[in-house]
């Protein structure tokens, strides 16, 4: 493999890699739209294994991109990524308004720190990685961590008010900063190796495996003996994406590192079969394609009265409906333009 088709074939992973995580976000947000928690099963065991994974490994995807651009040039790099930190810290902030669990409004603010981290030698970024997960853990235990939440119907009270705003959005929102960021500085990090040689690639998918199988044998060892102690320390060590602690961290690092891996060594074998290049085009529109996840979709299911007391399997369903239609609209879309239309936006606007 020549040099020009490395780096094709890895930007291809990348997107093939977006469109993963992005399944798996249309399935956890179908499944909590859909009132499916809290069952039993494989098939609910897996579903909730996504929780926190998909869009960890999102994020670290866009600090891979905002590394990669890095690269470019970092004055530039900065202005544009300041720009669309506003366009989707306003888009972010829009949706709200319909959909609690937004993530846009936390990216807008990932950008923006993730920028300045740039110049930043891999050993600082790992120290900052790791900073935040210890001052998460300080704030956990100092500060109320059900300040503003209501966990019977997940409403955040206060949310529109200065001191509501910046508790959610910098610790117990649904994606705080502190400690998300760190998804973002991983990305920057994988961004300055060789994503494109297969001995990275499979370094990363045993990596990821060990990291996330190590996270979840830790805290399942003590989480029994804290709990034995008191049940609210047994929180401290969980790998459940909220509160967001350390060996939850490590999971989703781990899951994002198996998913990159992956998807970077088969990108080339689904070229061959004729399959990328059915799945590229949505793993290039994923903001778009949020949007109408939320839109379009879930406006969908509250149209058929879908939103309340469905099954795990009703929940999956509907994902792979939605997900399947929107890759073939991406697709469709591609055909004529080379962006979708939130993206085209923020590039006009942004930059």
């Amino acid at each position: 493999m020549n040099a020009s088709q490395s780096s094709g074939a890895r930007l291809e992973g990348l997107d093939l890699a977006r469109y993963v995580a992005f399944v798996g976000m249309v399935i956890v947000n179908f499944k909590i739209a859909m009132g499916a928690e809290d069952q039993t099963g494989l098939l609910n065991n897996l579903t909730t294994a996504l929780e926190g994974r998909a869009a960890a490994t999102f994020v670290v995807l866009a600090g891979i991109g905002l590394g990669l651009a890095g690269r470019k040039g970092l004055d530039q790099t900065i202005s544009v990524t300041v720009k669309r930190a506003i366009f989707l810290l306003l888009l972010g902030l829009l949706n709200m308004t319909i959909f609690d669990a937004d993530i846009l409004h936390y990216y807008a603010f990932y950008f923006l720190f993730g920028v300045l981290l740039l110049p930043l030698a891999n050993g600082a970024l790992f120290t900052v990685l790791i900073g935040l997960n210890i001052v998460f853990t300080l704030m956990i235990l100092g500060l109320d961590y059900d300040a503003g939440w209501n966990w019977d119907d997940y409403t955040y009270s206060g949310f529109w008010t200065p001191v509501g705003f910046v508790r959610n959005l910098f610790f117990n929102g649904w994606h705080p900063v502190i400690p998300w960021l760190g998804f973002l500085v991983f990305g920057i990090i994988l961004s300055r190796i060789s994503l494109a040689q297969r001995a990275t690639q499979a370094t990363l998918v045993l990596g990821g495996i060990v990291t996330f199988a190590g996270a979840g044998l830790i805290s399942g060892a003590l989480g029994a003996q804290l709990g034995q102690i008191d049940p609210e320390l047994a929180e401290l060590v969980t790998t459940e994406p909220v509160p967001p602690m350390p060996l939850y961290m490590l999971a989703g690092l781990g899951a994002a590192s198996i998913v990159v891996g992956i998807c970077l060594m088969v990108s080339d074998h689904l070229k061959t079969l004729g399959l990328l290049q059915l799945i590229v085009p949505a793993g290039r529109q994923t903001l778009t394609l949020y949007i109408a996840h939320i839109l379009i979709g879930m406006g969908t299911l509250e149209a058929l009265g879908m939103l309340e007391g469905q099954s795990v399997a009703n929940a999956v369903v509907a994902s792979v409906l939605f997900c399947l239609v929107a890759t073939l609209y991406a697709l469709v879309w591609a055909r004529w333009f080379k962006r979708g239309p939130i993206e085209a936006a923020m590039r006009k606007l942004a930059g």
